[in-house]
């Protein structure tokens, strides 16, 4: 089975409800919450791929795996950060808000950003980034769905309403199907990097949670905001990172996506204790 047959359809279907739960108020927050999107933004567009860039350098990551570490750092969590943070007693509004301004804005940074790391490092496999497809893809699989999304909202509130319900019990389960389907594809790659790259994700995320407490220091933001953009920062999208490793208009090799899977596994772990952390300290 193709695995990018299963993670396309899916991946247009996770937009296209996350804009079922859009509204023109969640974007005007950018205006009222100048600071702590900045902060978000800044954690998820320019540190946490330097970080993963530089981690890759310092385990002296195969090109393969440097360029699949950098992607899952490019893709930004989807509609799942809202659930962690609504779970943390984050703020869900700036949550929600975060999530659709950093996935529409990083279809445009995602191309740059992978177009330097590839021009760097794929060379040497003979990889190279097809920025107009990956640019194409992007629009077709996420913008678009999103858009449709949130003018359903706008014009049938209540069928966006019971649709979202539908779809997001479907998502999580879609998910692990997915994963299965490509753990089995690649089991023999996935267990010979397990331990390398399971070092090096979870480097990133605490280095990406790290990078987000610091910059929200910085900001002085509430302790609500800062839980928020902790987990806004630290999760990423791995469907999204799947899609374009092996999407056959883009890289075309699913061996770039295993440091996203990976990723995914340790981030549900590590974002879970910090949950757990963070309701422990509210009720003692």
């Amino acid at each position: 089975m193709n695995s990018i047959l299963i993670v396309l359809p899916i991946l247009t279907l996770l937009m296209f409800d996350l804009g079922l739960t859009l509204e023109g108020k969640d974007f005007l927050l950018v205006l009222k919450r100048f600071k702590a999107f900045i902060a978000g933004l800044a954690g998820q567009i320019v540190i946490l791929p330097l970080i993963a860039w530089g981690i890759a350098s310092l385990l002296n990551l195969s090109p393969l795996m440097s360029i699949g570490l950098v992607l899952i750092a490019c893709c930004p969590g989807g509609s799942s950060s809202n659930v962690f943070s609504k779970l943390a007693k984050g703020d869900v509004a700036l949550s929600v808000s975060l999530t659709a301004v950093s996935s529409i804005v990083t279809l445009f940074t995602i191309p740059l950003v992978m177009q330097a790391v590839t021009a760097h490092t794929g060379a040497v496999v003979g990889i190279h980034l097809p920025v107009r497809n990956l640019l194409m893809q992007n629009i077709v699989t996420m913008l678009l769905p999103i858009i449709l999304g949130i003018g359903l909202r706008h014009w049938k509130k209540e069928w966006a309403i019971k649709t979202d319900h539908v779809i997001s019990r479907l998502a999580f389960p879609a998910l692990l199907f997915l994963a299965a389907v490509f753990f089995i594809q690649h089991r023999s790659t996935i267990g010979d990097n397990f331990q390398t790259l399971g070092l090096a994700t979870t480097v990133l995320l605490l280095c990406a949670m790290a990078a987000a407490a610091g910059l929200c220091f910085l900001f002085r933001l509430m302790a609500s905001e800062r839980r928020t953009i902790i987990i806004e920062v630290g999760m990423q999208n791995a469907a999204q990172a799947i899609a374009i490793a092996g999407s056959p208009f883009v890289f075309n090799d699913g061996r770039i996506a295993i440091p996203a899977i990976i990723y995914a596994l340790m981030m549900n772990i590590v974002l879970l204790i910090y949950v757990g952390i963070v309701k422990h300290r509210k009720t003692v």
